[in-house]
């Protein structure tokens, strides 16, 4: 595990590792625990080690591609999709470079998505990932529930949507990503590569490669790593899981440490909620009263890619600014 110079725990026994394709018993009270605490765990079993090799490899050959080919595809207020190497998280800007896509196949990756053509196979290779990952997120998405508690209705009343879901590739290296000479007036990099955050959907995938370095806040134990064994695949929920929970299961809060000798690489899908799905409690989870008043995904996930963009002069939109006082 790569050491930190920020304060953390170890987290090998903290993050338990279910299998996906015959989870036991046992497994789910793990899950349920950790989901509770601190809203990570990982899947083995998954059957997808030949494609995930492939994606790797085509990653790693968008980020060393030439700067001309990234600008091609650079990403713009206007066109939220495609290569960007100056994300803010919470008003700091992360030391990351990144390249987000939709399904390659929607109706609005079809109009947004932004490929680089100097990398023949990037796209195909993509596509596959892209439909292999939903339908392992809603795989996901029914064993949390089955955590939770949540009966067939429930689970089919909330679910997921791989036409709002996106993919992302990251590239964390060791020095700012952005040139020198173009970093006049842009926002200072955080102390962290990536800043401590929720992500805002249902749940999110994650492919982490050996360096190490990301860490997840446990209320019981404060910082801790996420640990890589090789062949997993990482989960943390995310706000509107918490949301339909009541605050039962926790959206993850999470971090990357900096990169002090290499750089680090990892991809995330971000299972989200269909567009117009009105976020609130599930009623049926208890007799507590809703913590959150209801809210639409269209509004919520607008104001986050917002704040991604531009520093806005506060912090991001978290689920929190929904919570009934």
């Amino acid at each position: 595990m790569k050491e930190s110079v920020l304060g953390h725990t170890p987290g090998m026994d903290l993050v338990p590792t279910i299998d996906i394709g015959c989870p036991a018993t046992g497994e789910l009270e793990g899950v349920d625990a950790a989901c509770r605490d601190h809203g990570f765990f990982l899947l083995e079993g998954h059957g997808l080690d030949a494609l995930v090799d492939r994606t790797w490899r085509e990653t790693r050959r968008l980020f060393a591609a030439p700067v001309e080919v990234k600008a091609g595809i650079r990403r713009s207020e206007e066109q939220p999709l495609g290569y960007y190497d100056r994300e803010l998280t919470k008003r700091r800007r992360d030391c990351k470079e990144v390249f987000d896509y939709m399904e390659p196949d929607g109706a609005i990756g079809r109009t947004r998505n932004r490929w680089p053509d100097a990398l023949p196979g990037f796209r195909e290779t993509q596509t596959e990932f892209f439909e292999a990952f939903s339908e392992l997120a809603a795989r996901t998405l029914r064993l949390v529930h089955s955590a939770l508690g949540a009966s067939d209705q429930v689970a089919a009343n909330h679910a997921g949507s791989p036409l709002t879901s996106t993919v992302r590739l990251n590239h964390y290296p060791v020095d700012d990503p952005v040139p020198m000479g173009e970093r006049a007036g842009l926002a200072e990099l955080g102390e962290t590569a990536l800043g401590h955050h929720t992500d805002p959907g249902v749940l999110t995938l994650l492919l982490q490669d050996e360096t190490g370095g990301l860490q997840a806040h446990s209320r019981d134990d404060g910082w801790i790593d996420v640990p890589p064994p090789p062949g997993t695949i990482v989960v943390n929920l995310a706000d509107s899981l918490q949301v339909w929970s009541n605050d039962r299961y926790r959206a993850a809060v999470h971090r990357v440490v900096p990169m002090t000798k290499r750089g680090r690489y990892s991809i995330p899908y971000f299972y989200n909620p269909e567009l117009d799905a009105v976020i609130e409690p599930i009623s049926e989870l208890g007799e507590e009263g809703p913590r959150y008043r209801p809210f639409t995904w269209r509004e919520f996930i607008q104001a986050r890619v917002d704040d991604n963009y531009a520093d806005l002069g506060a912090e991001d939109t978290q689920a929190s600014h929904f919570r009934i006082a």
